[in-house]
């Protein structure tokens, strides 16, 4: 069989799959044999070494070894939720083991079992524990260390279901596999052929091995973006655009403002004013701090697109942040002669086909509106300015969309994120990018500190004294509902425990009301602005308020299990409060007192800058925690990470510089050309050229 056919087989060639499993592997979007050779691992479980429980980290996942000491109990927390409980122990401490729906693993864990457990240490500094450990029944003397391949998963679909068919591909398969690189850019930069890299990142037989394998295929896709990134700015580059050659005056804009830009602000615009005065369409990132200000700017930038007799268009994320950005630039711009619309799903029919009649007209010159603005039946009479809020939530096929509706319209995109200039250069390579670093006048710091979960009944009578003097506090949880997480949810908070906690017990004569992520949008949407509106005291929640409405009389935020979070995620939400005149703070709770967690949490009581923040969590953490699953718009990447893997953009850059330069369309590198192409999803013509 040819080799493009043996690695396009189906799935089903494969041992044990049969169309209940071929259906649950295309959830992941797994159809045949290359699609899961490509299928890398979203970490590894490190099974080398076993530690004693006495001198296990919380919070760190890690490999112990014991003996059943109790007999297994099975109890039933409530309907659809059972707990199997029995303890282990070996010599030097002992733990608490939980598996949460899983009774048939009862008789297996019979008292005096030998068991090799791996997971994630929860508990107290007193009591470890373990929930849904993954487990072993080997004895300790006869265990085999190695590393073992975490996968994502979907409904119905194991990891060891998922390990095995992923071992036969890479033995059957992997020998087949092409490598796009050419052999002298692989020789100049030290890397091993792609088949090789395949088998190990798959079955790495070291830390070694696995080290050169991810190195060999993080350069590959980062080349491949970088290859694609750079065409494109190019090609932008060609592009016939509409130039603003009107002299506008902005300082009548600028005399309308209650306050005086910064620096960083006024940069900004002036950046942008000089891109849109050139024949070809400004892209342009305005990257800053959560408060900079980055709306005055893209305020100034609608007054400049519209007095050059064009109009301009906002995309944002939510219905919610749209009607938050409507309702805070329409009456600046109605002062300028600017009338502004609303474009969101939540309209009337009616509503919508009037918005659109005056977007076509062109009375409307400004609207603002989710992804309801690239919808067919919505057309501009002359659209000039694009600008793409939240950046990170959009794809470039989203936002080219939207400037589709114009012709080569001017593009601006805002992202509140702090990225270091090196990541945002690879990450943005189609945009030119300003960084707003200033703050505006009068913008509150917020005091943060990290307790222990001790200290909950002071922090308790801190929050009644904050509402009892009118001020309102975010309560953030990581689960919705109790034992939701992959990892069992053991030691950790959910919004709806949190939220039944403090409005019956805690605080039963305040107002507390709860939001989160399943709710639907209409109902949580609700929610927040009554919260807004001060109808709320208290709003316990999940992460669903990182991108919400502006509630300047919020002062407290409160992070649950806050060693959960990633540090710029942390920030997001810190960002939340600060908002008024009212000194802030952000509390962070957390049994993490030691180790690289409180470390890491540290960073956030020493600083409120984001940039800085952005520096430290490039320093710090693991991979995959720093930008979580959204890859700001870019297409998704396999296995590169925009942070930990920064040493080599530089190494890219420069290659994918020399390369291009050589040879502008790769006609000599047929098989690289066709992976840029693969990338990017681009199904007609030649991407590079």
């Amino acid at each position: 069989m040819p080799q493009t056919d043996a690695l396009g087989q189906s799935l089903r060639c494969l041992r044990g799959v049969g169309e209940a499993r071929a259906e649950q592997l295309a959830r992941l979007d797994l159809q045949t044999v290359e699609d899961l050779l490509a299928f890398y691992p979203r970490s590894y479980s490190d099974r080398t070494v076993i530690r004693p429980i006495a001198g296990t980290a919380l919070f760190e996942e890690c490999l112990v070894a014991g003996i059943v000491l109790t007999p297994p109990r099975v109890s039933r927390i409530r309907k659809g939720l059972e707990l199997l409980k029995f303890r282990v122990g070996d010599g030097s401490g002992t733990l608490d083991v939980t598996y949460f729906n899983q009774s048939f693993l009862k008789s297996r864990f019979a008292e005096g079992t030998q068991v090799v457990l791996y997971g994630r240490v929860e508990g107290d500094l007193v009591r470890r524990a373990m929930a849904n450990p993954e487990c072993e029944f080997v004895d300790e003397a006869h265990y085999h260390g190695r590393f073992v391949p975490v996968y994502r998963l979907t409904s119905g679909l194991s990891q060891n279901r998922l390990r095995a068919l992923a071992a036969e591909a890479v033995s059957r398969y992997a020998p087949l596999v092409e490598d796009p690189l050419p052999e002298r850019l692989r020789a100049a930069h030290s890397l091993i052929p792609k088949s090789e890299a395949v088998r190990a990142i798959h079955l790495p037989e070291s830390a070694a091995e696995l080290e050169e394998a991810r190195r060999r295929l993080v350069f590959e896709e980062l080349l491949c973006l970088q290859l694609g990134l750079f065409s494109l700015k190019s090609r932008t580059r060609e592009e016939v655009g509409i130039s603003f050659d009107r002299n506008v005056d902005m300082q009548n804009f600028y005399d309308r403002l209650p306050f005086a830009l910064t620096e960083g602000q006024r940069a900004a615009v002036e950046d942008a004013i000089a891109d849109m005065r050139k024949p070809v369409p400004m892209n342009r990132l305005v990257q800053g701090d959560v408060g900079c200000g980055k709306t005055v700017v893209a305020a100034a930038l609608i007054y400049y697109c519209v007095k050059n007799g064009c109009q301009a268009a906002m995309m944002a994320p939510t219905e919610l942040l749209a009607a938050q950005h409507f309702e805070s630039l329409a009456p600046l711009l109605e002062q300028c002669g600017i009338r502004s619309g609303i474009l969101i799903g939540s309209l009337s029919a009616a509503k919508k086909r009037s918005i659109c009649e005056q977007l076509a007209s062109g009375e409307i010159g400004f609207a603002v509106g989710t992804q309801a603005l690239i919808q067919e039946s919505v057309a501009f009479e002359r659209l000039g300015l694009v600008i793409a809020d939240e950046q990170h939530r959009f794809g470039v096929a989203q936002r080219a969309k939207l400037s589709a509706k114009g012709e080569n319209p001017h593009l601006l995109v805002m992202s509140a994120t702090p990225i270091p200039r090196t990541l945002a250069l690879m990450m943005y390579g189609d945009l030119d990018v300003s960084v707003i670093r200033t703050m505006p006048a009068g913008r509150q710091r917020i005091d943060t500190t990290v307790i222990p979960e001790r200290r909950r009944e002071k922090l308790y009578r801190f929050l009644r004294g904050q509402i009892g003097e009118g001020r309102q506090v975010y309560v953030v949880c990581p689960l919705i509902e109790e034992g939701e997480s992959a990892e069992g949810g053991c030691g950790l908070h959910s919004a709806e425990t949190v939220y039944e906690e403090l409005s019956e017990r805690i605080f039963p004569d305040l107002r507390v009301a709860l939001a989160h992520g399943r709710m639907k949008p209409a109902d949580k949407d609700a929610v927040m602005r009554d919260f807004a509106a001060g109808r709320y005291d208290i709003l316990v929640s999940t992460t669903v308020i990182e991108v919400g409405i502006n509630v300047p009389n919020a002062t407290v935020m409160v992070i649950e299990n806050a060693e959960r979070f990633g540090l710029a995620q942390l920030h997001q939400l810190r960002g939340r409060v600060g908002r008024g005149s009212h000194r802030s703070y952000c509390v962070l709770v957390t049994e993490a007192t030691g180790g690289k967690t409180a470390e890491r949490l540290s960073m956030m009581v020493k600083t409120t800058d984001g940039f800085e923040i952005a520096e430290a969590d490039l320093a710090q953490r693991g991979p995959g925690d720093f930008f979580g699953s959204a890859q700001h718009g870019l297409p998704r990447l396999r296995i590169a990470d925009m942070a930990a893997d920064s040493a080599v953009v530089a190494e890219v850059q420069a290659e994918a510089r020399a390369l291009l330069l050589r040879d502008p369309g790769l006609a000599g590198a047929p098989a690289l050309a066709q992976a840029v192409q693969r990338l990017f999803s681009f199904d007609e013509g030649n991407f590079l050229n």
